[in-house]
């Protein structure tokens, strides 16, 4: 058995077996290499993280940059990775079925697709076109010689549509056509968080802990929520010291910051291995 289908079996057990687990989001590398010291048990990408990293905004890369990502990332720990494929870098059926298979082709084991456009004067694709593309994602993964595991996003509570009616009726929808992993970023209590879960279940959900929803490992556990990520919150964690770190040599003169900072050895020593 190759290394990428005991990581594609590894990643589908995950979604299987009893309570909650966490799989945080890398945005390069070195990110990755350092959850994985942590003992974290797989790894899924931030396409917001890794756009900040390269100077862009969300929304901002290309398939090429998400898949190059991917294999640094893969390259990084023996942990099964998953890849945040936004809406596919396409808007065809056929285009988010290429999309996933590129993933795997880069090393990745799971991946999402998501229902937002990336444009703001239709930000969400119509019911039907939404559904099609992720049965066409779903045809791509099951076509590939190991589990890929596909996550179906529904994006409308992130693009100001709260409407949680709807929300519910396209991740049902996606879970008929077949996706493993359903999620809806952005809920916002624990009583639309379990909406989600009765809604379509017994398949997986994960649910994004980042912004407003302050809820648990264990909390979320014992809603049946199978999966939580963190989507950009630990690039912005990152990024927010390093900022108020610049902020304050700048602007006291001091360097107070050093006191909170890895030390040097430990850090090194962790990229040595």
């Amino acid at each position: 058995m190759d290394a990428q289908t005991c990581r594609a079996q590894a990643f589908k057990a995950l979604h299987e077996r009893a309570g909650a687990f966490v799989i945080p989001n890398p945005w390069d590398a070195g990110s990755a290499k350092m959850l994985a010291s942590l003992g974290y048990e797989a790894l899924a990408t931030t396409s917001a993280g890794y756009a900040f990293s390269m100077a862009r905004p969300d929304g901002g890369l290309k398939l090429e940059d998400t898949l190059a990502n991917v294999q640094a990332i893969v390259g990084a720990s023996d942990l099964p990775v998953a890849v945040d494929l936004e809406n596919g870098f396409a808007d065809s059926p056929e285009g988010c079925a290429q999309s996933i298979l590129r993933a795997a082709a880069a090393g990745a084991v799971g991946g999402s697709i998501e229902d937002a456009t990336g444009r703001e004067e239709g930000p969400i694709y119509c019911f039907e076109h939404a559904v099609a593309r992720v049965e066409a994602a779903v045809a791509a993964a099951r076509s590939l010689p190991f589990p890929f595991t596909l996550t179906a996003r529904a994006e409308n509570l992130l693009h100001g549509k709260l409407d949680i009616a709807d929300t519910l009726r396209r991740l049902q929808a996606f879970a008929e056509a077949g996706a493993d992993v359903l999620y809806a970023p952005g809920l916002r209590s624990a009583e639309e968080v379990l909406a989600v879960v009765r809604a379509v279940g017994p398949k997986p959900v994960n649910v994004l802990m980042s912004g407003g929803l302050k809820l648990s490992v264990v909390q979320l556990g014992e809603m049946g929520v199978k999966r939580i990520s963190v989507g950009s919150a630990m690039a912005r964690a990152a990024y927010g010291a390093f900022y108020q770190a610049a902020q304050e040599i700048q602007q006291h003169g001091t360097f107070g910051f050093a006191d909170n900072a890895l030390p040097f050895g430990q850090i090194n020593q962790m990229f040595k291995n």
